[in-house]
């Protein structure tokens, strides 16, 4: 004994103990597609926030997992501390950025990762070690996910899927041992794109289906990288690169000219003329179709941008816009806080991203009412109207969040609101010139007459006269611009019966006023097309025009839009939002289907929602619990619908047996309930030897119904049946050894 206890101490002194084998993965292949599946993460990565991490992080991993797999029967030690040492500052630099800079930190914790796993690729020999690659190469994917704005993504995530499959095959037949490298794979290519393809109709069906519920935890957005304004923000100016172009005072504040149409009267074709101080609508021409910005948001909505008070006669402007507030934020937080409003109505937080696509006004659309603005600025204005204002033009690539308390639009409660206007609501939104009051006055009262039941509420003659203008009067593209002494309202009213678009909600505005309902001019886009695939609203300068808001006293103000084509009422939250990504799916859908069948589903879609709705499962949290129960009902039922089914075919197969063989496949059910199914390559001899080993006290009855069977099925001999079924119910009869 001291002998071999003192061959022991030698062998530690000499280092020489031999030590547990390491699991060493071998398979080129299974290394060769996990490296590229962490490649397809850190493009996807890059692609979404635009990084350029790949034109490093890809070459230097492909070097790293060479070594890797030419050392992987080495220790490694000296490697091992270079890389705990660099992952240590790595981690390091990764905090010292989260304090120091406000960025996104999905996007920071994005390059950390592709950091790791660069280092990581210097020390794999293990099949964990390519495992945990995997993981990181998943993680970048839902990265990107949720940062990609675009289609590009969908081709990294159906290249990621088409490498996922071969790398979980490979690496379960190394667990195996069946060597990856020899062997071919099991799945064909046709088998493949089957796969494929099923997850991805899986994927956009979950996405479909997902509520987007309101609200959220953390609160912690995406926000461009911090900007800093050098001078004195002031927030009564706005910039309009329209406006600049033809105004060399740049300013913005002259109005009578837009970009290179300051002689002719033109409007510019890339800049919408109504974000300015001052808006002239006596310009004519079109814009140039061109994306402005995208929106991810709980639900769609006109996205405000600035509103007006004052009618000139041939356009609005901003008679208060020296009363702009500055708002500042801290310097650790992106968060900016608006005043509260002093109206009580019910409302629902929404939230929205913006990502800037060209270049804008220093004016920030945002849905109505804001009340947390996360912006990169360190500070930002809001006017007497709600707008906000930014120090800075909005730029290409510019990210910012806003969360809004979106009023609901009752119907029955905005009807019934009083007519006792504050003072200041008076003075400022009932203004109107006095040579055309009366005439307009008397048409307003003129088109309400014509309604079969008198309208008597604002709500209900805002309604009414916003359906008017659209029934009544039509849009002409080649209206000729007014002269001097002419009023915008009166020669659409009495003259040319109609105008552009604008022009309608500004004679709404205008008749409003007349009878005595405060209303102003607001301008901003509408939701613009909603991407089914990405989530996301494509808003163009095309989607941009004016609505009439008109206020309520206890309530605010809501919108009315007059403009033929579009909506009565402007997207609201009056009804639920939570499967509105569902919705706007099925509109993409029913747009490549034949009508007919476009009508019956949505028929039945009609009957299914308003079933939920009398339900009322969608609605507060006693709804969602229904809702959950009922899930769980149906769950319930299904995998009971398929046990019975499942037991009824079994049954079915079992009388189409003979006796003996009918016998024996009951016998083997009964034992693979217990946990001791026969495989497919088992003899019945080879089970009934498993089934001595593991359960002794059942091994006679089977072997004696597997040498019966044995002998039918192979020899032709007939069997006692009325003594195997006995034993066959002995059998079932003794307990499973624990």
């Amino acid at each position: 004994m001291s002998t071999i206890l003192r061959q022991k101490i030698q062998q530690l002194n000499r280092g020489s103990i031999p030590s547990a084998p390491r699991l060493v993965e071998d398979s080129v292949m299974l290394r060769v597609c996990v490296q590229a599946l962490v490649s397809v993460g850190i493009l996807a990565t890059d692609m979404a926030a635009s990084l350029g991490n790949g034109l490093w992080a890809i070459p230097l991993s492909l070097v790293g997992a060479i070594w890797s797999y030419r050392q992987r029967h080495q220790r490694n030690l000296s490697a091992k501390i270079c890389i705990a040492v660099g992952m240590l500052l790595v981690l390091f630099f990764f905090l010292s950025r989260l304090v120091t800079q406000l960025g996104d930190s999905r996007v920071a914790l994005a390059e950390l990762l592709i950091q790791l796993q660069v280092l990581h690729t210097f020390d794999m020999p293990r099949r964990k070690d390519l495992g945990y690659s995997a993981v990181i190469g998943v993680i970048l994917l839902g990265v990107a996910a949720t940062i990609s704005e675009t289609m590009a993504f969908g081709g990294f995530l159906l290249l990621f899927l088409a490498i996922s499959l071969p790398v979980l095959m490979l690496d379960y037949r190394s667990r195996l041992g069946l060597g990856a490298v020899k062997q071919q794979l099991i799945l064909s290519p046709r088998r493949l794109l089957g796969v494929l393809l099923t997850v991805v109709v899986l994927g956009l069906t979950i996405f479909a289906l997902l509520p987007r519920l309101p609200g959220y935890q953390l609160r912690t957005f995406p926000v461009s990288n911090p900007i800093e304004f050098q001078g004195q923000f002031d927030g009564q100016k706005i910039i309009n690169p329209g406006y600049v172009k033809g105004n060399p005072s740049q300013t913005g504040e002259g109005g009578q000219t837009f970009a290179d149409g300051a002689e002719t009267g033109q409007l510019d074709s890339e800049f919408y003329s109504g974000f300015n101080q001052t808006m002239n609508q006596n310009l004519r021409g079109s814009l140039t179709p061109k994306e402005v910005m995208r929106v991810r948001s709980q639900a769609e909505g006109f996205w405000h941008v600035l509103s007006f008070d004052q009618y000139t006669g041939q356009g609005w402007t901003i008679s208060h816009n020296d009363k702009v507030q500055t708002l500042k934020r801290p310097a650790w937080s992106y968060r900016f806080f608006t005043p509260p409003t002093a109206v009580q109505r019910k409302s629902k937080e929404i939230v929205q991203t913006y990502s800037i696509l060209a270049d804008f006004p220093n004016l920030i659309p945002a849905l109505r009412q804001p009340k947390e603005i996360y912006f990169p600025t360190r500070e930002i204005a809001i006017d007497q109207e709600g707008s906000l204002r930014s120090p800075v033009q909005l730029e290409e690539g510019l990210t910012y969040t806003v969360i809004s308390e979106v009023p609901y639009r009752d119907r029955t409660l905005l009807g019934q609101a009083t007519t006792d206007y504050p003072d200041k609501i008076r003075n400022a939104y009932l203004q109107i010139p006095k040579k055309i009051a009366q005439p307009i006055r008397q048409e307003a009262e003129l088109l309400l007459s014509k309604a079969s039941q008198s309208p008597t509420s604002a709500y209900e003659k805002s309604l009414f006269l916003a359906q008017a203008l659209k029934q009544n009067y039509t849009i002409q593209p080649a209206l000729p611009p007014l002269a001097d002494d002419q009023d915008l309202v009166e020669a659409f009213l009495f003259q040319v019966e109609g105008g552009y678009p604008d022009h309608f909600s500004t004679t709404l505005t205008v008749m409003l006023r007349s009878l005595g309902i405060p209303a102003r001019l607001t301008t901003g886009f509408g939701p613009g097309k909603f991407n089914a695939f990405t989530g996301m609203y494509v808003v163009k300068n095309t989607d941009a025009y004016a609505l009439t808001e008109v206020y309520f006293p206890k309530y605010g103000w809501f919108a009315f839009d007059p403009i033929p084509g579009h909506a009565l009422i402007p997207p609201s939250v009056e009804q639920n939002q939570t499967f509105t990504v569902l919705r706007q799916f099925w509109n993409w859908v029913a747009g490549w289907l034949p009508s007919p069948l476009t009508g019956l589903l949505s028929g039945l879609f009609a009957v299914i929602a308003a079933a939920l709705t009398r339900l009322s499962l969608l609605t507060g949290w006693s709804g969602l619990m229904m809702g959950i129960i009922v899930l769980g009902g149906l769950m319930f039922t299904y995998w009971l619908s398929r046990l019975l089914w499942r037991t009824w075919r079994y049954q079915r197969w079992l009388t189409t047996l003979p006796p003996m063989a009918r016998l024996y496949q009951k016998m083997l059910n009964q034992l693979s309930e217990r946990g001791l199914p026969k495989r497919s390559q088992d003899t019945p001899q080879e089970y009934v030897q498993k089934i001595r080993q593991q359960f002794p006290s059942m091994a006679e009855i089977v072997a004696e119904i597997s040498q019966a069977y044995v002998g039918w099925r192979y020899g032709g001999q007939s069997a006692n049946l009325p003594y195997l079924q006995k034993q066959l119910r002995v059998l079932k009869k003794m307990r499973s050894p624990s």
